[in-house]
């Protein structure tokens, strides 16, 4: 199995510098995701160096065991303790001798062995529910499975009675036929970032634009066909929802203990299944709305959560639609040349 373990990885973290990411990747949250990685995976590589027995170890191979613990683990909600029938013998036997003996009653012993079964599932199932204790997994062969969003032909699942993880296909493969599993509701940031492939008209895909600060307000003015209101960035601002500057500590940790969780900057979602974040769309109808539409809010953003008038909706769908359009042309290439590599990439 451990021959089988790729001997080199092509994922973002392995191209030489920031610089570099940045013309590929062409993705400023991306690049900083992956900025924020590396950080994570230096800082723990020199604790690691600190100990005697790990001196001798390079970076680039404490960075190919991460990267090898990161693509093939799977998780899942920790079940505690796997089955033991022992415990469950051991107290029939009790019972039993507790009856017989004339000890005391069968209700007493039916209570006490209840207590048993009642303890054994709080330790296995609703206190690792509760705190939502998490257990990683690299299970040899499995690991092998590649992953699909849709269209899998196998599920992974643990056998909690035998101790034992399954590999089950869900459909008929033939001889030499690769079986897909899923990897969970993966975006292709994820993928791209940890797995190094992509997936085309993948479901959970999300594209994630700077915060809402960095935006280009001159050029969203100009398309609306005027200045917005003085003061309602600073009404945005202080509702949290222009996002983080740059140089502001994130202070988020992801389920990896990395600084490079999800969106830790606040940045605009967009995603293939709901499109532009509702949050946003409320942002801009505050930030373009007429003094009139201001007043009768009350002079509260939370009041902008609904449709408060065609015009109002028509400049901050206007608004929205001119960043992303800046957005992309911002790009060193254009969405067909883009698909056009993927393809050549896919079938190479």
């Amino acid at each position: 199995w451990l021959d089988s373990l790729p001997r080199q990885f092509d994922t973002p973290i392995h191209w030489s510098n920031t610089k570099e990411r940045d013309e590929w990747l062409q993705y400023q949250h991306m690049s900083e995701s992956v900025d924020r990685q590396e950080k994570s995976w230096r800082a723990l590589y020199q604790q690691l160096q600190a100990c005697t027995t790990a001196s001798s170890m390079t970076w680039e191979d404490f960075l190919w065991g991460c990267e090898c613990a990161r693509s093939r683990a799977f998780s899942g909600g920790y079940t505690g303790a796997p089955f033991n029938p022992l415990i469950y013998a051991f107290t029939l036997v009790l019972v039993t001798g507790y009856v017989g003996l004339n000890l005391g009653t069968l209700e007493q012993a039916a209570n006490g062995a209840a207590l048993v079964f009642c303890a054994a599932v709080l330790r296995d199932f609703v206190v690792p529910k509760f705190f939502r204790v998490k257990k990683y997994v690299i299970c040899p062969v499995i690991d092998m499975c590649n992953h699909k969003s849709l269209g899998t032909s196998a599920n992974v699942a643990y056998e909690f009675f035998a101790d034992a993880y399954s590999l089950s296909a869900t459909q008929a493969a033939s001889s030499g036929e690769e079986i897909f599993i899923s990897y969970g509701s993966r975006s292709n940031d994820q993928l791209m970032q940890y797995y190094g492939f992509v997936e085309t008209d993948n479901p959970n895909d999300v594209y994630i634009m700077p915060p809402l600060r960095e935006w280009d307000i001159a050029s969203l003015e100009k398309a609306c066909g005027g200045p917005f209101a003085p003061g309602r960035l600073g009404k945005l601002e202080r509702a949290g929802l222009l996002g983080k500057a740059k140089d502001e500590p994130l202070g988020v940790i992801d389920e990896d203990g990395l600084e490079s969780a999800g969106n830790p900057r606040g940045g605009v979602v967009l995603t293939r299944a709901v499109g532009i974040d509702p949050a946003l769309i409320q942002a801009l109808r505050a930030l373009v709305s007429s003094d009139s539409e201001w007043e009768a809010s009350g002079e509260a953003v939370g009041n902008f959560a609904a449709e408060v008038s065609t015009e109002n909706e028509r400049r901050a769908r206007l608004a929205a639609r001119t960043a992303i359009e800046l957005e992309l042309a911002a790009k060193a290439t254009s969405l067909e040349e883009d698909k056009e590599l993927l393809k050549r990439s896919e079938s190479s």
